[in-house]
This record gives structure tokens, sequence and C-alpha cells, in this order.
């Protein structure tokens, strides 16, 4: 049976599809295919919706569309049609919709304001853009007003108002001060999101006369300043100074002084507010506070948590920010601003809403002539949105007939369409903050097939890898596809195949045998097309030689083998890898054919080699271990593990902590790297210590903390590279007193046993977790969604309690507490629990089954209600069993098969049926207590199959020209038997075959004589049986006729068998190590044969070798093979002219490393070493002696001690302001910068400069105040495409309702 699977093809214009359709048309980005079909126009690129641009610059309206043939173009402005012609600044680009607007060469960019749409029309339909609204940017002067400076006693709130003027868009805000240096903001200082500056509380350090505020306006490049503000902070000490002259004694003294002031509200005022935010947008809620103390601000959400991850705090936590806001974050938002007098708080009420949002957008549609198809337009808002559908722009109850659409809300239905039903449709979904609109087209087509894979091509696969053959297509109707192999080769059908519908061949397991070349067919109503590829099956690579691990002294020399076995058409290459990177680039390593050499060896080659094997089809590696050692060295200073710590004492005896000192032990020549701390609790797990801490190896005391109720002793251990010390003696005991529990029990669960209880269990304090004697645990419980109070009991220092008498599986809030004498440990977490689960009540209903092929069905059932579960859903199970066979129609044992499903699943698939039979099955319900009932049984039945092979076949009675063959039924028949298939050839004496003659035989017959035959001649059989579905597997056997009348051999009976009237050698099998192999064979004909062997190379053309067995043994041993090498061998009998067996194939092992031998063990080579250390030591001594009669050596030192400081260079500033932070940003003044005459800026103190922000002498006042020069340096030209309006206002309402 052909299996069906859809994946993505392996070509690049396979992945890719022209549109998404409902229908199973899909339509291949090939650039031909592309150029002959026709197809609606569609938008590619437009500007969005709210498009605001710069007055100065040309205003340029995208609008892109493709289509077959190419669409034109058409405008709309404020909903009337847009004459282009007639408008000499205005023009369209060639092959396209987008308008230029000429604002440079004297257009006004306030003459084009208002709401553009475009249209791209061709024979097939028209598609239609979003309603673009165009408006200039403004960035207007501020108004000018008279400022009065602000007197204010220390202490006091004060909010410095900056109301900038209004521009589109909005301006960013920022204060500064006459250096242009930005003004410090903290908790007490802060700007709020109106661009006022607010503080808590006055400082006289805020006493200054250029509090400036300053608008930034993106589009139009334009910094607008306001006046400077003036304040003038009084303190307590210059008031008392200045009333003093005027006052007496008496009054002076009773100036007040600064005093304390709980919190009030700056912004927003009263206890409550509103707040209105669209969906996805960022929610910005504010609260500041004045107050001495500076009060702090706090933000939590009634009656829920603030969203994780979205959540963000500003500007000293005063504004809170929620990213990406949904439907889900409205509700009541407080902040509370809190110090130490006192408090106050503000609720803000936050609602979503959403602008239309699509849940499903439609799609367009290819259909062929008569298919049926629909457009779906599915949106959600908040108000609801409305759909409303357009053809071709026009309002589809204006727009022309179609007999073959229907529109049903937001569906639109097609049935049985026409070429001319071809048009564009419009989907428009809004409410009263915005809308949607989508175009999506329906291509009628009708093709005939075209494969678009190319021809002859050709495919190259490794043996036992999957093969994938393309076969891409297209047609309209959807071609059917088909395969055949060869020429002349029948339809490909099987398990061996997967035809996927992308029309792709799969063959799973390619093997040699899979060679050849295939053809695709594709056909619908219109015509037929066929394509032919090629495959080949190429043999793996191997690597039989694999290198090995080497142990190498210092400055030898060492090499890997890696010897490869790979296809002859295949050019290998192989890449040697150091510790899995390149080899270093060394002339040491010496890469050849197939080994790699390291001269020299020296410590860092030290490491593991890799050896890759790649071709254009596949890759191998293998690996060894280099490991370099030293040379026998002089006699080595002996290394061990520290002596232990001691003198262990203990001092600053605290209730919860004390302080442990020690002496360390002898180091043994290896640094001492770090002590482990250990204790014993003598009170309650006396004789055993559990780890403390560890400290490092240069630290001999440590502050340790305590549990209470425990009597401690303490010992330390001592670690060294080497290994741990023996631990110290232990230190005195100190008993720490009793408290109430730090922490309550662990691992707290609820899990009923029976229907009726609840086991409540926990896993108990360890001794010293009870703090003191007397523990306990209060174990409390209560029914969840159920308004009862808390159960409770206390229990001994058990981990277990019961509750009996519960309702069946009902969910509990339980708690456990540990108390003892002193009283309690904190509130516990609650956790929740179950009581016990009984049996599921009901069985699964509305089973059904769906028989996928001979051998496997897919079962489908409805999930049961989960209350009649009873329990823990765990899952479903399906018995089914046999009933009887379809073929034989005898019963037999029903063995029931069981398969078990997980969790809430409701469908399952049944492998291993037998064809042509009948079963049973029934589903039920698990749970932790068992199964509930069995659903009724349901039958159904397997389709045939193709049969196993006959049962036996036999050969006899043979003549001069007859052969009587007998056979067996199939064992396993998988159907209705239709006949039986004999194959034979003859076999001369080199074992070449013959023709082949075929015989189709009725299947109620069980015997054949053959006739006709030629005497004294091998014959080669081959016999299957055959049902509706195919053949099955063959049974091969030979026979020879006789030579003459005279040499027939009457069977002779033998314990109740028919001796074989002819020899044979059958069943040769063969069991290969690295360098031998047995071979073994059975033998039937005359007693007393005398056997040989035979073997060569496979492949080889060389003669034959061969090998005497001795005797009438059935097996023998062949000696001196060569490891990794592929043979072929028979076997023969002595004096029968041409009888030999059948060839057979075997391959021996892989040579095994030899085992090493480590040449530094060998006392021959100890004595040689020794013998060399010795002279070498005399040598020394020689030259030491020799040295010290020839004076001293003068040794010249130099030294480099210079060492340039580290310059950083400044970075250039890039001309713009960027976005002001918190954190101080240090840039310095350019040449050429404003600078007040009564202040000097020096460049290394600025910390931020509004000549950053222009360019020399470009950046420029106004008399009003108004900075009008480019701040962003040289200004390049921006691509209008309208990015820059993603921090634009809420669209205007041109844009909520789409007409």
């Amino acid at each position: 049976m052909m299996k069906k699977k859809s994946i993505p093809a392996s070509k690049p214009f396979l992945i890719l599809f022209l549109c998404q359709m409902i229908s199973a048309l899909d339509v291949p980005l090939d650039s031909k295919l592309l150029e002959e079909l026709s197809q609606p126009p569609t938008i590619t690129h437009q500007s969005p919706k709210d498009y605001i641009v710069d007055p100065r610059e040309n205003i340029v309206i995208q609008c892109e569309a493709k289509g077959k043939p190419p669409p034109s173009f058409s405008w709309t402005r404020n909903g009337t049609h847009f004459d282009i012609d007639k408008d000499a600044q205005v023009t369209m680009k060639p092959n396209s919709g987008t308008l230029v607007i000429n604002i440079m060469n004297g257009g006004k960019a306030e003459a084009y304001e208002g709401v553009y749409q475009c249209t791209a029309r061709n024979e097939r339909g028209a598609a239609i853009s979003n309603n673009i609204v165009i408006r200039p940017s403004r960035s207007p002067l501020w108004t000018k007003e008279k400022l009065e400076p602000h007197q204010v006693r220390e202490g006091d709130s004060l909010v410095l108002h900056c109301r900038p003027p209004v521009g589109l868009p909005p301006p960013i805000i920022f204060w500064m001060d006459n250096a242009f240096q930005r003004l410090p903001q903290s908790e007490r200082v802060s700007q709020g999101l109106n661009g006022d500056l607010y503080f808590s509380n006055v400082q006289p350090e805020d006493t200054r006369e250029d509090y400036i505020c300053y608008a930034r306006f993106n589009h139009t490049q334009t910094i607008q300043q306001k006046q400077p503000i003036s304040v003038k902070v009084f303190s307590l000490d210059s008031l008392n100074d200045t009333i003093a002259a005027n006052l007496s004694d008496t009054d002076i003294y009773g100036a007040k002084p600064v005093t304390e002031r709980q919190p009030v509200l700056l912004t927003p005022t009263g206890s409550t507010s509103t707040k209105v935010e669209l969906r996805g947008n960022v929610l910005l809620l504010e609260c500041i506070a004045a107050g001495l103390p500076t009060p702090v601000i706090r933000w939590i959400k009634e009656g829920g948590e603030l969203p994780a991850n979205r959540t963000f705090f500003e500007n000293f936590k005063k504004t809170l920010k929620i990213i990406d806001v949904s439907e889900a974050d409205s509700g009541n938002y407080k902040c509370i601003a809190r110090n130490t007098l006192g408090s106050v708080h503000h609720v803000i009420s936050v609602t979503v809403k959403a602008a239309p949002y699509w849940i499903t957008a439609p799609r367009n549609l290819v259909l062929s002539p008569g298919e049926d198809g629909t457009l779906i337009c599915r949106a959600n808002g908040n108000p609801k949105p409305s759909i409303s559908w357009l053809a071709n722009g026009v309002p589809i109850a204006i727009a022309p007939e179609d007999p073959s659409r229907k529109v049903d809300g937001d569906t639109i239905i097609f049935s049985h369409v026409q070429e001319r039903s071809s048009a564009v449709y419009q989907c428009n979904a809004s409410n009263e903050y915005g809308y949607l609109l989508a175009n999506a087209f329906v291509n009628v087509l009708a093709e005939p097939p075209r494969i678009l894979t190319p021809a002859n091509k050709l495919y190259q696969v490794i043996a036992d890898s999957p093969a994938l053959l393309d076969c891409a297509y297209f047609g309209s109707p959807k071609p059917e596809i088909e395969w055949f192999k060869g020429v002349k080769g029948s339809i490909l059908r099987g398990n061996e195949y997967v035809f996927h519908d992308n029309g792709t061949l799969e063959i799973p397991v390619a093997q040699k045998d899979s060679t050849g070349t295939y053809t695709c067919v594709a056909r619908n109503e219109l015509g037929k097309i066929q394509n032919e590829v090629h495959l080949e099956i190429k043999d793996p690579t191997m690597i039989i030689k694999q290198p090995e691990y080497k142990v190498v002294q210092r400055y030898g020399q060492v090499s890997f083998e890696c010897i490869i076995k790979h296809d002859s058409t295949l050019l290998p290459t192989v890449i040697w890898l150091k510790d899995n990177d390149e080899l270093p680039d060394d002339e040491r390593f010496l890469v050849g054919k197939d080994n790699l050499t390291i001269m020299n060896v020296t410590d860092k080659d030290d490491g593991t080699y890799t050896c890759i094997v790649n071709t254009t089809l596949d890759s191998v590696s293998a690996s060894a271990v280099l490991t370099v050692v030293a040379a026998p060295p002089t006699p080595a200073i002996i290394y061990a593990r520290p002596n232990p710590p001691f003198d262990l004492e203990l001092t600053g005896q605290l209730e919860r902590s004390i302080e442990l000192s020690w002496i360390p032990g002898d180091e043994n020549n290896s640094p001492i790297t770090h002590f482990v701390i250990e204790y014993e609790d003598g009170l309650h797990e006396p004789g055993v210590w559990h780890y403390q801490t560890e400290v490092p190896g240069t630290q001999t005391t440590v502050q340790l903390k305590l549990s209470p109720y425990v009597n401690y002793s303490f010992r330390v251990v001592a670690v060294n590279k080497i290994g741990r010390s023996q631990p110290s003696e232990p230190s005195e005991q100190y008993l720490t007193k009793s408290a109430s529990p730090d922490e309550n029990p662990a691992n707290v669960q609820g899990i009923g046993s029976e229907p009726d209880n609840l086991v409540i269990t926990w896993e108990s304090l360890k001794g010293f977790q009870s703090n003191g004697p007397g523990l306990q645990y209060k174990v409390s419980w209560r029914q969840k969604d159920v308004d009862d109070e808390w159960t409770s009991v206390i229990v001994a220092n058990v981990s277990k309690y019961i509750v009996s008498g519960t309702p069946t599986f009902v969910p509990y809030e339980i708690k456990v507490q540990a108390l003892n004498d002193l009283g309690y440990a904190p509130e516990p977490s609650e956790v929740i629990g179950h009581s016990g689960e009984d049996l599921p009540m009901v069985a699964p209903g509305n089973v059904q089954v769906h028989v996928i092929n001979s051998t496997l069905a897919k079962v489908h059932w409805d999930p049961v209600p989960l209350k009649t579960v009873r329990g823990h859903l765990q899952g479903y199970k399906v018995y089914y069993w046999k009933v009887q066979s379809l073929s034989r129609r005898s019963r037999r044992h029903v063995e029931k098969k069981i398969l078990t499903f997980r969790g809430n699943k409701t469908f399952g698939m049944l492998p291993g049926l037998e064809p042509y039979s009948s079963y049973k099955l029934n589903v039920r319900v698990v749970n932790g207590k068992g199964e509930g009932p069995a659903s009724p049984d349901k039958v159904f039945k397997t389709p045939e199959g193709v049969p196993s092979s006959p049962s036996y076949l036999k050969i006899t009675n043979p003549t001069l020209d007859s052969l009587t063959l007998e056979w067996g039924s199939p064992t396993h028949p998988n159907g209705v038997l239709t006949s039986y298939i004999l194959k034979f050839q003859p076999i001369n004496n080199t074992h070449e075959l013959g023709p082949l003659v075929e015989i189709r035989i009725p299947a109620n017959e069980s015997s054949l004589i053959l006739k006709n035959l030629n005497y004294s001649t091998r014959y080669k059989f081959y016999f299957n049986a055959q049902t509706s579905v195919g053949s099955g597997s063959q049974i091969t056997e030979e026979a020879v006729t006789i030579m003459d009348e005279a040499g027939i051999l009457h069977p002779a009976v033998v314990a109740g068998k028919v001796q074989p009237l002819y020899p044979r050698i059958r069943n040769v099998t063969t069991a290969a190590a690295e360098t031998y192999a047995n071979i073994s064979w059975e033998y039937e004909g005359p007693d007393h044969a005398n056997f040989y062997v035979e073997y060569g190379v496979a492949g080889s053309k060389e003669d034959w070798k061969k090998e005497i067995v001795n005797g009438s043994r059935s097996f023998f041993v062949l000696k001196g093979l060569t490891p990794g090498t592929a043979y072929k061998v028979r076997v023969g009998a002595e004096g029968l002219s041409g009888f030999r067996s059948s060839e057979d194939v075997f391959e021996t092992g892989p040579a095994m490393a030899s085992r090493q031998v480590d040449i530094a063990t060998q006392g021959w080579f100890i004595g040689l070493m020794c013998a060399v250390a010795l002279l070498i030591l005399i040598l020394l001594i020689v030259c030491f002696i020799r040295r010290n009669k020839g004076g001293k050596y003068p040794v010249k030192e130099k030294e480099d001690a210079h060492a340039d400081p580290e310059i950083q260079p400044m970075k250039e500033d890039d001309g713009t302001f960027g976005e002001y932070s918190d954190a101080e940003d240090h840039k310095p003044l350019k040449k050429g910068s404003r600078t007040p005459s009564d202040r000097t800026v020096k460049k290394e103190d600025s910390d931020d400069s509004l000549v950053d922000y222009g360019e020399g002498v470009n950046g420029q006042f106004n008399e009003d105040g108004s900075f009008i020069g480019q701040y962003s340096g040289k200004k390049e030209k921006e691509p209008a495409e309208g990015n820059e309006s993603s921090e634009a206002p809420s669209p205007v309402n041109a844009m909520n309702s789409f007409v």
C-alpha cells in the first residue's frame, strides 16, 4: 500500500510559495512558470497609515504592486480621484505607483496634507492600499512670557513648568543650565512625563538663575529653548539674618525651623484617576510626591501581580512602565509614597482597549475551474470590530454579481468557480481605535501539468541512507503523480517507498539494487507529462586502520595512522585536528597520505588527534590520544598529603555563631589549597560527622553559623593537590541554647490511599533542625474552593497523618507547621493535595476505527468527562485481539494485546496487525486507582496483504528430462491465494545462469511434474505465492536431472525420511575474525564425499585459492587472511565435476591495537638510564670545579622600564542629541560653541553641551531663544518611507474607519 507524507521539497524553489491557499494547489516561485501564469495585483509595499513628513523635503508616498499582466496605478485624495497630470509638482515613478511631490522646488507641504489611497489594477482585479494620512511635521516657537523668580523656603516643594509648544510629533523635553549642562536629577528632583521639573523638597544648593527647559523636534531637527527660570531658596540661617535687623530677639527666636512633612502627591492630584491605553502599547503611570524627608514610591496592582518580564520602573521608581499591554493588564494600580512621617497613595484605574488585530487574515486563493473555496477574515478588538468586504476596491453590495460567490459575515464562500470569478477582495475590520485592511485575491487557473525538476537530474546517495528524488510539479487542477523505475517498469508501490505530497519519491533505505532510472509522470484532465531522474548508490567511506593511543617521551617522534576505504568514484579528503581545532602551524607536523607524524614532540603536543575523512556524500572520523611524558627524571621530591591540623580552639561563643581557629600541619611539599570544616552533633547523631564549610588554605580562622539545640564538636581536614589529610582531633564541645523551629517540614503532600481518605505526608525535620526538645507538628487541612475553616491536629514527631471520611478525589489545601517546647515555626506555605481516587465511572464513547493498511489501524474515541474519572487522568488503554483469520475461518486462543496512551489523548495507532483478519477492540480510561469500564467491543477487519513464502519446496523423482516439485501452502497466506509463480533456469559448471522460464500454477495445486528438461543439468528454482495484493517472498531450491536411465538412484527410506536423490551443498556460513575465518556448510548426497574450500579477495580477478578438507567434515578454518578485507568463498566436492555451492562473501575484522609495552618498566632500560645519569653527574662535578678556578663572570642586566600611559582618545560626537538617561554623559565641546560671557566651560569639565547637537556656527539662536541649527551635523537624505512615524500619536479620525 502506498504511503503518503507531507514534507518540504529539497530545492529552494520548492520551499517558497507564491501564495498561501485554502485548496491544495501550490504555485512554486519558478521564474519561467511565473512569466506564463496570470495573477491579480498584490500590494507589496506602501507608506504607513500615519505619515508625518519633513516639510522641507520632497514627499514620497510609496505604492508598489505586482501582478500578471503588470498592474496600472491610480490615486484618490480625500476620497476623490487625484489627477496627477494636472499638478506639475506631482510625478509617478515608472512601472510603479509611488508618488513624488516636489517640495524643494517651490511646493508647500501644507498644500498636500490629506488622506491618500492607491489602487493597483489589471484584467484580473484591483488591489487597494491603506488610507495614508499625510501630515507635515510642525515645530512652533515658544510663546513669549514673563517669568517671575521663584522664592522658596528650604524644605518646601516646587514645580517648574515647561509647557512646550504643541508640535507634530510632540517634542522631547529636557532641562539644562546656561552652560548647556544637563541638570542632575535624583529621587528628590526629577522631570515628569509632561516635562515639568518637580522638587519633592528644595535645598539651598537648588538656588540658581538658569533652569532652562528645551524642546527637541525630531522631524524638523530643531531645538526650542524656554526663557531661564530663577529659583532662590531661603535657608533658616539666611532668613534669621534678614529679619534680625527689624525684629526683636523674641521674634527672631520665634522663627520656625525647617520642619519635616509627610508625603503629598504633586501629580496626579486627588486619590483616584483613570487611564485608557491601547493593546500592544507601552503603559506609563506616574506618581511624584512632595515631602521631607524625600518620599519613596512603591507600586502595586490591586488584586493581582505586576506582570513579570514586562514591568520596569523608571525615574527613580516614580514611573511604572509596562510594555506590550493586553486586556489582562486592565485593573487598579496603586502608587504609595512613604517617608518616616507617613504615607499617601493614589489609585489609577487602567482600561486597556484594543484597535483591531487579526485572528485570521484572508489569504490568497488559487483554484481550478469548478472547485470550491473560502476567504475567511476574522479580527478582534475592544470594542469588537465590524467586518466589511470589498471586491476590486468596491463595496461588495454594489460590486458586479458573481453567482459563485456568497458572503456570510466574515466569510466569503465560493462554489464551482470559473475563470471569470478571478478578483481581488478587501476585508476591512474597524472600530473607534483604528482599522485593518487586507487584500486577498481569488485566481482561477486552468493549466496542463508541468514538471519543474530538471530532466535527467543525477542523485548520488550512500548505501543504507535515504534517497529523495524530486518531482516538482504544477498544474490546475492539481495533477496526480506516479513513479516508475526503468523505461518500461511497472508503477512503484509497496512499503519500501514513501510518496510525498510535493511529488518527491523517498526510498528510506537505498540499496545497491536501487540504482537506476526513475520516471515521474504528472497528469490531469488537461494533459500528461513525464520526467526522468537517475539514482546512483555509493559505498560508504570507512576508516579500516584507525589512529591508536600513543605514549611518547618528550623530544621523541610519534605517528598516527588513518587508512581508509571508499567508493572508487568518490574523491576523499583527509583532515587532521588537534583537540577539535586545526593543527598548529608548525613544520614539526607532517601530514602524509594515510598518517600524521609529529617530530621533536613537546609537552604542548599532548592532546586528542582526530582524523576526519570527507567526501561529497559522507564523512567519518576517528580519534586517538597522545600522552607526552618526561624522560626519566633525577630523584624527585616526595609529595604527600598534608599532615592534619592541630590545636583547635573555640572563641567568641554566641547563640548562633562561634569562631574556630587551628594550626595547620606540614604541607609535605604541596601547598594546602583549602581546609574543610566538619561538625558532629553529639546530642542527636553522635559519631556522625557532617560537612560545615570550607575556607582557603591561607586562612586559619573561620566564623561558623550555628543552629539552636545542638551539641557541636568540630574538626578540620587539610587538602592539597595530592589529597586530603587525616581529620584533626575534635575540638571541645559547645551546646547551643534551644529556640523555636526556624523551618517547617519539606515535601508536604496529600494523596489519598482510599476513596474516602486523605494521607498527608511530609519529611520530618532532622534532629538539629528541631531547635529544641518536644518536636511536634501541627497538621491543617481544608477543602479547596469551599468556604470551610481549617481543621488542625497536633501530632508527635511522625511523618504521616490520615484524614478519614473525605469525599472521593477532591482538592484540599494542606499545611504542616513544626513546633517544639519553645514555640511554633514561621507560618508554613500551603500545598494542594487530593483525597483518594476511585475507579473511573464511565467508558469512552464514540469509538471509531480507521484501517490504514493491512498491518496498521488508527482508533479514535471521545474523552470521558473529567468529573467521572474520579482521579488523576493517566491515559487510556486499548485492548484489542484477533478473532479469526478471514482466509482460514478458524478460531484460535484469544490473546489480548494492550496499548496505553498517556494523558488526555483521544486517538492511537494499532501496529503489528495480521492482514486479512477480523479484530475486536475496546477502550478504557485509566486513573491512579485503575481502569474504568470497557467500551462496547468494536469489530474491524484488515485488508489482504502479500503472503509469506511457501512452507516448503521438495524436488523428487529426477529423470533424464523431468523433475517432480512438491510444496506446502504459505504458513501465513494473508489473504486468498490466487496462484503460485514458479521460475527456473539452468546453471552451467561456471555457475552462469541460463534463460529464466516462468510458470503460473493454480492456487489449489500442491505438486507439478516439469518435463522436457535437459539431461544431466542443474536447475535453480524460485517459487512464491500470490494474492490479489501481490507476490510474497520466494523460496529457492536446486536440482539435477540424471545423466542416463542407469544412473537413477531409487530413494532409500531411513527413519521415515526420503534421502535426496542428488548431491548438494547449501547453507554455507562464515564466522570471520582478524586473520582467520571458520567456514561451515550442509551436505546432502552420497556418503564419503571429499570436500575442498575455494576462496579469494572479493572483486578480484585472481584465480581461486583451494584448500583440501581432511575427511568428511562439514567445517574448515581458513588462516592467514588480511584484516579488514572482503573475501569470497565456496565449497565443492571432489569427484563431482562442476559440483559446488553458491558463493558467500565475508569481511575480516579490523586490526586490533597491539598491546603497548611500557619501556620505562623494563629492567635493562632502568639500568641503562642509571648509568647515563651517573655519567652526567660526574661531568657536572668536573665542570663546577673548573668554573670556580676560572674566576667571576660579569653579567650585564638590561631592563626596559618605559611604560607610556594609556591614552583614550575622545570619541567624536555624531552631532545628535540622543536620548537622555539618568547616567551622566561626558561629551566634549566643539570649537565654535556658544559659551556664556559670565562663565567659562572647560572641555574636560563639560558633562553635556548643546553645541554637541549642532555643527560650528550653524547652531544659532533666534532672538526669541529658539535654537534653529541642524543638530545632526551634515544632514543626510532619509528614506521617505514613513518609518519615523513610529513615535507618532494615534491615527486621526480619517484613519479610524475605512470608507
